[in-house]
């Protein structure tokens, strides 16, 4: 009998460890599109990433605004054109899962364009929503 439950603890703790993979590999998936969008000049791309909602929070050098459209319209302004977006690259120092539907990722950004390379840091909440990783809240700096 306790051999037949620690086959079961077993068993059941490799489904949590791959389930928990499964939800970092979609994480660092969605952040690489994420990437790949952003230097191809394609906004909308980018903003797949994020949840479609008037609650999503952005927090900038501004401070904090919200909604999908608004932090669209917000990087339009602040990046009018491929050249001033340049190419994108994450540094992914930690993504922390939470729990089934939550998960915290803390990295770095930087762009590579013609006459500079600007950079900063970030920190994401991602939320599971209709089974899909979506960032809920982006503090960027």
């Amino acid at each position: 009998m306790k051999r037949y439950l620690l086959s079961c603890l077993l068993i059941l703790a490799s489904c949590f460890c791959f389930a928990q993979n499964k939800d970092r590999q979609a994480i660092v998936k969605l952040m690489a599109d994420q990437q790949i969008a952003w230097s191809k000049g394609d906004l909308e791309g980018f903003m797949q990433g994020y949840w479609k909602s008037d609650s999503l929070m952005f927090i900038g050098k501004r401070g904090p605004a919200y909604g999908w459209q608004v932090t669209l319209d917000n990087y339009k302004k602040g990046y009018p054109d491929k050249a001033a977006m340049g190419e994108l690259t994450f540094r992914l120092d930690k993504i922390e899962l939470l729990g089934k539907n939550d998960a915290f990722v803390m990295g770095a950004w930087s762009l590579k364009r013609e006459k500079d390379a600007p950079g900063g840091y970030f920190t994401l909440w991602f939320r599971k929503i209709k089974g899909e990783w979506k960032i809920v809240c982006d503090h960027t700096s």
